[in-house]
């Protein structure tokens, strides 16, 4: 699935009694090439990334240094040693996305850690991120020269920070944007936490108490 979130062109190389539901329905889909025989080393060509998930480790250790011939990154289900890269477990929600890896070691934590970091997510985080995206195209609108970058992210930073601009809530107009150009830039003190929400001001006072407790 993440192969296929990515846009990926992917062809399987597999005898049709090896294929589990999942895959079965995304073959029927059309969302995958399917090739219904053993793995050959002509498979090979002209590809970019090959995945094995086969119950022979001779066989897999094979193709995984066939592909080291070829300069080909390869993942061989559970054999570590003889993979050149790792898929994470990954939440999405519209535009945002976070990933977790255990670079191998352990899938399944991975995908527990994934889940309790969602868990903690605020309720439609993904279209707050749209929103805040939404806010920036206006800002470019209003302040779209290069020299005004720093303009910009002199309101923008500060004004989603510090939960003045509502995520619910997204000015529909160009005149919203120009309301906060206008105004006078947010105070930071470099000292305390200035703008910070409330919630970032807790969890900093809750860390220096971490801090000051592994220090004594």
């Amino acid at each position: 699935m993440n192969v296929l979130n990515a846009d990926a062109k992917i062809t399987l190389v597999s005898p049709r009694d090896g294929l589990n539901e999942e895959v079965a329905y995304r073959i029927e889909q059309g969302q995958v090439d399917y090739i219904d025989r053993k793995f050959e080393p002509q498979d090979l060509d002209g590809v970019d990334m090959v995945l094995t998930a086969v119950d022979d480790p001779e066989a897999s250790s094979q193709i995984y240094k066939l592909c080291k011939e070829r300069r080909i990154a390869a993942n061989i289900a559970d054999v570590p040693p003889e993979c050149d890269f790792y898929f994470g477990s990954v939440h999405r929600d519209g535009p945002l996305q976070i990933m977790v890896s255990t670079n191998g070691n352990g899938p399944k934590l991975a995908n527990i850690v994934r889940r309790q970091i969602a868990a903690g997510l605020p309720y439609n985080i993904g279209n707050a991120v749209q929103r805040v995206g939404m806010l920036r195209r206006k800002l470019r609108k209003v302040a779209p020269n290069i020299e005004e970058g720093p303009k910009r992210m002199q309101w923008y930073v500060p004004y989603i920070v510090s939960g003045r601009y509502s995520l619910t809530q997204p000015m529909q107009d160009v005149q919203g944007v120009r309301t906060i150009l206008a105004r006078r830039p947010l105070r930071h003190d470099r000292g305390g936490h200035g703008d910070a929400p409330r919630f970032l001001q807790t969890r900093n006072r809750a860390d220096a108490r971490r801090s000051t407790t592994a220090g004594s």
